[in-house]
């Protein structure tokens, strides 16, 4: 058994522990946790760190399969004008140049400290990287589509390449975004989709604009590339309380980038379920709206961290995505956020070895360093311990 400690222990969703020791084994599985106010520590077999320990991080959003877009689009274009873009320069590279990028944003990822990513894809280049990868994934095969007779078409083909992925415990077919759905793609998705979903919600103004009157900026994107949107109609509502009845109550739903969410919003969204999660990307949203979430309104709920793509943003790191939010709303406790980049993202993707110090877990292991006092500073990094 080896035994390591820090100035605080970060179980994942409990109390720190002062100068806690974590007990684990050569696989990594969490023996214990000794508090030194209440058990006797032989501190000699103790390896002691500066910093705090935590579980290993969860990224609940990625888009893996973007990594060859590193640095390659305009930041601050809003919604509208990153879709435009990412369509005009995507096939511009060669397959080895795609799978290269993955390769790296893997290790990237590994070397960040975290364990487990939900990952979206749109085809299986990430198939065999994530087949021997160390992370753990959840790979959702994501499906968009205005025209409502394509909707049969699109779900029989995305249910092939799910037969092909390495890990049939850890594939779903989910949903782009509201505004890329048709009515009848979006029924057959919350039948094809199993017991867990996530989706991209109120990434942007255009996207309440568009459900609200059926104008601005993202309707007149979607008009250039699709005739199917002509047919839309607007709900007079925003956009998540007119396509959330559209997935039954009992699924894990994970909400992504919620940046113009409100208060309103969100009560709907707990009055229709208690499955709901909430995933924030802060440097993607900075990448290509330069605007964040109001995240004083998400302290109560199930929130959890994704880096979204290298198309969207500098690097793939939880930690990076922690210090922005620490900057936006500093009253955010450390805590909390450990909580949501660990213990709320392992619970989401259904990984119950992950996010938690805790015996008979295997969470992984990070050292964050450089804090200023209990907050993440500039200078914060992380150490991937196991």
């Amino acid at each position: 058994m080896k035994k390591i400690s820090a100035e605080f222990i970060f179980p994942g969703n409990s109390t720190p522990i002062k100068n806690g020791v974590v007990v684990f084994d050569v696989n990594g599985t969490i023996e214990t946790i000794l508090n030194p106010e209440l058990d006797k520590i032989d501190w000699n077999e103790v390896e002691k760190y500066e910093g705090i320990i935590c579980p290993g991080f969860v990224n609940t959003h990625c888009h893996l399969e973007l990594s060859y877009l590193k640095g390659q689009l305009t930041k601050e274009t809003e919604l509208h004008g990153f879709i435009k873009e990412i369509i005009s320069v995507r096939d511009k590279f060669t397959e080895e140049e795609r799978l290269k990028a993955i390769d790296l944003a893997d290790n990237e990822m590994i070397n960040n400290g975290i364990v487990a990513v939900g990952d979206i894809s749109n085809g299986n280049s990430t198939f065999n990287q994530k087949a021997e990868s160390k992370i753990n994934y959840h790979t959702f095969l994501e499906v968009f589509s205005l025209n409502p007779a394509l909707a049969k078409e699109v779900i029989e083909k995305t249910t092939r390449l799910k037969e092909a992925y390495p890990n049939q415990q850890h594939v779903s077919i989910t949903t782009h975004a509201p505004y890329s759905m048709s009515q009848e793609l979006m029924n057959a998705v919350n039948e094809a989709s199993g017991n867990i979903l996530t989706i991209h919600n109120q990434e942007t103004a255009s996207e309440n604009e568009l459900f609200l009157t059926k104008t601005g900026k993202l309707y007149e994107e979607l008009s250039s590339f699709s005739e199917d949107i002509k047919n839309w109609t607007a709900t007079g509502k925003n956009s998540l309380p007119s396509f959330l009845p559209n997935f039954d109550s009992s699924k894990n739903i994970l909400l992504v980038h919620n940046t113009f969410t409100n208060k309103e919003d969100i009560s709907f969204a707990k009055a229709y379920s208690d499955s709901i999660y909430w995933c924030f990307c802060p440097n993607a949203n900075e990448y290509i709206e330069k605007r964040q979430p109001n995240y004083s309104l998400f302290i109560n709920e199930k929130c959890t961290i994704g880096t979204d793509s290298l198309a969207s943003n500098w690097s793939l790191s939880i930690l990076d995505e922690l210090k922005t939010i620490s900057i936006k709303d500093s009253t955010i406790s450390l805590e909390t956020l450990i909580k949501w980049s660990t213990f709320n993202g392992a619970q989401f993707l259904g990984f119950e070895k992950l996010g938690l110090i805790e015996k008979g877990k295997q969470p992984g292991l990070n050292l964050i360093s450089g804090l200023d006092g209990m907050k993440l500073g500039k200078y914060s990094s992380v150490k991937r311990i196991i």
